[in-house]
């Protein structure tokens, strides 16, 4: 009976199972399978199957825990979309001066810049851009992009994008493009959009709103 149970013991263990598998199987206790197996270690192929490393069986995790952040994120954004909910008019007009605060140029000049690599961003500020008022024919655009881009492709994608005639593009910046520098890659891949308005005016009005929201917090 003994020399039967130690025969099943070592063709489980020939299977791959571990000490616990076995101990559960056949109700043998580690001990004994310790003085009958203790010369049969286990592969490393057995051993990352035991540990969820087969290639299937990682793949299929990948797909449930996918799953369940997709639906966790998907909680998040009802949550949010209620918080939030439609933006006024003057919410949206405060708005662009807080974008332009963090991403926009802070330099004294004829012109404003705001660059981003968002699209949604650049699409938000025109149209901000528009709610304001500003001539159309004082927006221009600047493109930086990197040398292994397709450049009319992406110049008239953002035309596209933002409605500006590509007449009103100015000389794209082109950079070298090297693989340690190819960060492109890993956001937008349509390098930086530089929205110009070439409006003095324009310049020290959003420049002194973005003082008066600094100012404004700083007393805060």
């Amino acid at each position: 009976m003994k020399s039967i149970l130690k025969n099943k013991v070592i063709k489980l263990r020939e299977q791959g199972k571990s000490y616990s598998q076995i101990k559960d199987l056949l109700g043998v206790s580690k001990s004994t399978l310790s003085s009958w197996i203790s010369d049969m270690p286990l592969s490393k192929k057995q051993i990352d199957r035991l540990r969820g490393r087969n290639p299937i069986r990682i793949e299929k995790f990948r797909n449930t825990m996918r799953k369940k952040k997709d639906a966790r994120l998907s909680n998040v954004y009802e949550k949010v979309s209620l918080n939030i909910g439609n933006l006024s008019t003057r919410e949206k007009f405060i708005a662009g001066f807080f974008l332009y605060w963090a991403e926009g140029g802070k330099t004294m000049d004829a012109r404003s810049v705001f660059a981003n690599t968002d699209p949604s961003m650049i699409v938000f500020f025109i149209k901000w851009l528009k709610q304001i008022k500003i001539d159309s024919n004082l927006i221009f655009i600047k493109l930086h992009l990197y040398s292994d881009m397709d450049i009319n492709k992406e110049i008239k994608y953002c035309s596209s994008l933002t409605k500006i005639p590509i007449n009103r593009f100015k000389n794209s910046y082109i950079k070298d493009s090297k693989l340690s520098e190819r960060t492109y890659k890993n956001g937008f891949n349509h390098g930086t959009c530089n929205i110009v308005v070439a409006e003095i005016d324009f310049n020290e009005y959003i420049l002194m709103s973005v003082k008066y929201l600094r100012d404004m917090y700083i007393r805060l």
